[in-house]
């Protein structure tokens, strides 16, 4: 498979790392979009949140729980958790991910 997110997990792409298990791995976006802006990948590769079943609903829930354990990490007190499905949503890599962005104020509406 031709994943980039499935070769971060991996470890063929280098990333900059802030949180690994035997599930998920978290690392900082290269374009980041707020002071702090990091991904939450599964380490198994599902396309994206239209992909989430009862199957592999233990490891979306698995994400967010992870998503805000690298949050408190990082000292964020506020963030957004963001997810895309397809790509008029914006979802640029088929691989389900979950933006954590924080370090500043974030408006409403986002897009």
């Amino acid at each position: 498979m031709d994943c980039i997110f499935c070769k971060i997990a991996n470890g063929e792409i280098p990333s900059q790392n802030v949180y690994e298990d035997d599930i998920a791995c978290v690392f900082r976006d290269i374009a980041p979009q707020a002071p702090v802006h990091m991904l939450v990948i599964p380490k198994k590769h599902i396309s994206g949140p239209s992909e989430i079943s009862a199957e592999n609903a233990g490891t979306a829930g698995h994400l967010m729980m992870t998503a805000a354990l690298a949050a408190k990490r990082e000292g964020l007190e506020s963030f957004r958790v963001v997810g895309n499905s397809g790509a008029d949503a914006g979802q640029t890599v088929d691989h389900l991910h979950y933006h954590i962005l924080g370090g500043r104020g974030l408006g409403w509406p986002p897009g």
